[in-house]
């Protein structure tokens, strides 16, 4: 119905919205193709454009679904709009310019390439909001199903 009222932005837009808030970490290469389709689309006008807009229709009707990434950032939105907000640690701050050293910038930080799975014990919330968790996984497809294994990993090297 938007194409035939030549809403093509609108029905681009709204795929866009479909592929990272309904798709999302379920099949992240689908959302990759939804961009891709919405470029050709948008190069080639109506109303060829229906053509790869139909191919990210399909795509993303048949992927799996995970909006585990779109809870998280409403729920670290959330924390700000309830007033949940801190300065950034220092060991996390600027620290290259003259003087930064004086403010406590960058000191302690410690560079987790330099470290066994590039995994390092350093906090990077705030103190106020280090207990805060705003991604929860939830395994739809082998990607978040990855994602979800190496966050448990990440979080027992964490604990040691």
């Amino acid at each position: 119905i938007l194409l035939t009222a030549g809403e093509l932005t609108v029905a681009c837009r709204r795929l866009l919205v479909i592929a990272y808030e309904d798709i999302g970490l379920g099949h992240p290469a689908a959302t990759q193709r939804t961009v891709a389709a919405i470029q050709a689309a948008e190069k080639l006008g109506l109303p060829e454009a229906s053509i790869p807009l139909g191919f990210a229709v399909i795509d993303l009707a048949l992927s799996p679904k995970s909006n585990t990434s779109y809870r998280a950032i409403k729920s670290a939105m959330a924390a700000v709009d309830q007033g949940q907000v801190a300065p950034v640690p220092d060991h996390l701050r600027d620290s290259h310019y003259q003087g930064a050293d004086k403010l406590g910038r960058g000191i302690d930080y410690r560079y987790p390439h330099d470290y066994p799975g590039h995994i390092v014990a350093q906090e990077y919330l705030p103190k106020e909001l280090a207990h805060s968790q705003f991604f929860q996984p939830d395994p739809s497809g082998k990607y978040e199903e990855a994602l979800a294994h190496y966050y448990q990993k990440v979080k027992e090297i964490l604990k040691k």
